[in-house]
C-alpha cells in the first residue's frame, strides 16, 4: 500500500461527522457570508490565538495584503522579508506598492535570521515579515526588539505554525498585526480556501474589517475603497470544528516528529529538524536535507512512499521577480535549503507502521549507498 504525502481522508476520520453536520446547519439556514458562523469563529480564534481580534478573509495572500493595507504604508516604502517562503509572502507586499528586501534566512531554523537585518535597513524600511517556517516560530525576542529600536511595524506570517509558541506565546499573537492561511493541509486547514488576521489593535482590527467587505461596515455605506475578502460560513463553520481538534491533533504530529528524529539520527548526510529551546514546534511540514535530496526523494516513491519539496525555486528567482535584479548566490543559505529539502509525511493518523516503513526506507537508501 502506498503512503501519500498527506491524506485527507485520514486526517478528518475522526471529524467527518461534525463536518457533515456543519454543512447541513449552514444549507438550512441559507446565510453564506458574513454570519454567525464567522462571528463565533473569529470570537473562538481570538480565545484560542489569546488576542482581542481575529478577521475572517478570505486566502492567506489576502491576510498578508490587507495586513499591509491597514497600517497605511506608502507605495515604496519597504518591507523586510525572508528569503526562504513561499511567495504568496513576497506576492502581497509586492501588490500593496512596496518594495521588497529579502533577508537570508538561519541555517538551523530556516526562519529568518535576525543577525543580518540591521544590514537591511535604509530610512524607507518601515515594516518586518517573519514568517514562522515548517512549524517553528522565529526568534520573535530579537525580531520585536529590532522593530522597537528601528521603530518598525512587525506582521507575523504564521501560516504554518498555528498553536506554535515562542515562550509561551503563540504564533500570530505578538506581532503588531498578524496573517495566516487557512490552506487546506495547514495544521488548521479549511475545506477550501481562507485566511485570518489577527491584532490586539482596535484601529487595525476596524480597517481590515472594512477593507474585507468592499470598505463598508454598513451595507451600501463605503468609508474608502476595499476589496472583497471574507470567509464565508461554510468555511468558518469547518474550521470551527477544527479547531476543537488543533491541539490533539499538533500532539499527533510531534510525536510522529520525534519517531523520525530518533530513527534517523546519525544517517548518512541527513540534516535533521532543530527546536529551538525557547520553541513549541508544530511540525506542519517535517523536512530533512540532504545533498542526494532528488535520488533519495525517486527512492522513496518506487517504494511507494510520497515526499515533497518545499520550495524548490525560491522568490528572487522566479520570473516574476526577473525585473528585481537578484542572480543565483545572493541568498546562499535559502539557495542551498531549495537545493537539499525534503519533507516527509507527517499528519495525523499517520500510522506507526507507516512511519516505520519511512525510516526503513531511509535507512536502507543510506545503506545501499546509493
Amino acid at each position: 500500500m502506498n503512503i501519500p504525502f498527506f491524506s485527507f481522508d485520514i486526517v478528518h476520520a475522526e471529524v467527518r461527522d461534525q463536518l457533515r453536520n456543519a454543512f447541513d446547519r449552514i444549507i438550512q439556514k441559507g446565510v453564506f457570508i458574513l454570519g454567525d458562523e464567522l462571528i463565533q469563529f473569529e470570537k473562538s480564534f481570538s480565545i484560542y490565538n489569546k488576542v482581542k481580534y481575529s478577521i475572517g478573509v478570505g486566502s492567506g495572500y489576502d491576510a498578508i495584503y490587507l495586513s499591509l493595507k491597514a497600517l497605511g504604508l506608502k507605495a515604496g516604502d519597504e518591507v523586510l522579508v525572508p528569503a526562504h517562503t513561499f511567495v504568496a509572502t513576497w506576492h502581497a507586499v509586492k501588490a500593496s506598492g512596496l518594495k521588497i528586501v529579502p533577508v537570508d534566512v538561519n541555517p538551523v531554523t530556516c526562519n529568518i535570521n535576525t543577525n543580518l537585518l540591521g544590514n537591511f535597513i535604509t530610512s524607507k524600511t518601515r515594516a518586518i515579515i517573519p514568517v514562522h517556517m515548517y512549524g517553528q516560530t522565529c526568534d520573535m525576542d530579537e525580531v520585536l526588539d529590532f522593530c522597537r529600536s528601528q521603530q518598525l511595524y512587525c506582521i507575523e506570517d504564521f501560516a504554518q505554525a498555528h498553536g506554535a509558541k515562542y515562550k509561551d506565546r503563540l504564533a500570530g499573537s505578538m506581532g503588531d498585526i498578524n496573517a495566516t492561511s487557512f490552506y487546506p493541509v495547514k495544521n488548521l486547514g479549511a475545506l477550501g480556501d481562507g485566511g485570518m488576521i489577527t491584532t490586539n489593535s482596535e484601529a487595525l482590527y476596524r480597517s481590515v474589517a472594512s477593507k474585507r467587505n468592499y470598505g463598508s461596515w454598513e451595507k451600501y455605506s463605503y468609508q474608502e475603497v476595499g476589496i472583497n475578502s471574507r470567509l464565508d460560513e461554510l468555511q468558518a463553520a469547518f474550521l470551527n470544528v477544527k479547531l476543537e481538534v488543533l491541539e490533539s491533533e499538533n500532539a499527533r504530529r510531534k510525536a510522529i516528529a520525534f519517531n523520525y528524529l530518533e530513527g534517523l539520527k546519525g544517517i548518512g548526510d541527513l540534516i535533521l529538524p532543530v527546536e529551538n529551546e525557547d520553541c513549541f514546534h508544530v511540525y506542519h511540514l517535517f523536512v530533512i536535507r540532504t545533498a542526494k535530496r532528488n535520488q533519495l526523494k525517486n527512492y522513496l516513491l518506487e517504494k511507494g512512499i510520497e515526499s515533497s519539496i518545499h520550495y524548490p525555486i525560491l522568490p528572487h528567482l522566479q520570473s516574476a521577480y526577473q525585473s528585481l535584479g537578484f542572480v543565483r548566490g545572493d541568498y546562499p543559505i535559502a539557495e542551498s535549503i531549495a537545493e537539499t529539502c525534503l519533507s516527509l509525511p507527517c499528519y495525523p493518523g499517520l500510522s506507526l507502521a507507516n512511519q516505520d516503513r519511512i525510516i526503513e526506507a531511509i535507512q536502507d537508501f543510506y545503506q545501499k549507498g546509493i
